[in-house]
């Protein structure tokens, strides 16, 4: 198969697979979460069943189709830091980035789409579950980047401190979002609120896990 073929083969497997979670996801708003079945997802985009369970493993999947680059966000985060920098700051600055583009990555779904996950048991536990998985992601490049032994909590105690913040800032939009708060007003907000939360943890991680290269402070 010459390379034009593979690459289009590739762009229409993408276009499949995003026509499936447009379709999932009118239905999920209009319908409920709960209620929408694969076979109704399978109808709306006019394919099989079994296709749409070649591209997403769970129904779950189709609610949450960007889940792998939230889970491990916060890992590539610290893994990509600059020299200099702290697991802490990486964190904070990526965050603030994702405020200034009111990244869905970090909560920015707008009141349907955080209604329909509030309101769906599955969901929400599914949510719950990606945060946790995000944390241990984030533990396992503390843990690499630290060099730690096996045993040590240093790292995993790290990674719950850090996960906890972005998971009660992701939460905090979610609740002004269905609060009904606009994004421009959300975002002025949320900004506040990351650097007030990952100030408090400034005296205890500030220096952990810096980069070397460059001082990490004047």
């Amino acid at each position: 198969m010459t390379a034009v073929a593979t690459g289009l083969r590739e762009s229409k497997k993408q276009e499949t697979r995003q026509l499936i979670s447009d379709h999932a996801t009118r239905l999920f708003i209009e319908n409920g979460f709960e209620e929408t079945t694969i076979a109704d997802i399978a109808a709306a985009s006019r394919v099989a069943k079994k296709t749409v369970t070649n591209y997403f493993a769970r129904k779950e999947d189709l609610a949450f189709d960007h889940q792998e680059e939230f889970v491990e966000g916060l890992a590539r985060t610290v893994a990509g830091r600059r020299e200099g920098e702290s697991a802490l700051e990486a964190l904070r600055r990526a965050f603030l980035t994702g405020v200034e583009r009111k990244d869905p990555v970090i909560g920015f779904a707008g009141e349907t789409f955080t209604r329909m996950i509030t309101e769906s048991p599955t969901l929400t536990a599914r949510l719950r579950d990606l945060h946790d998985r995000r944390e241990e992601a984030l533990f396992r490049v503390l843990a690499a980047e630290m060099g730690a032994a096996e045993g040590d909590l240093g790292p995993r105690a790290v990674a719950a401190q850090l996960g906890s913040t972005e998971r009660v800032l992701f939460q905090r939009i979610m609740e002004l979002t269905l609060d009904g708060q606009p994004d421009d007003r959300i975002a002025a907000m949320i900004a506040d609120d990351a650097r007030q939360v990952f100030g408090l943890l400034e005296r205890a991680l500030g220096d952990y896990a810096v980069r070397c290269g460059l001082p990490a402070r004047e």
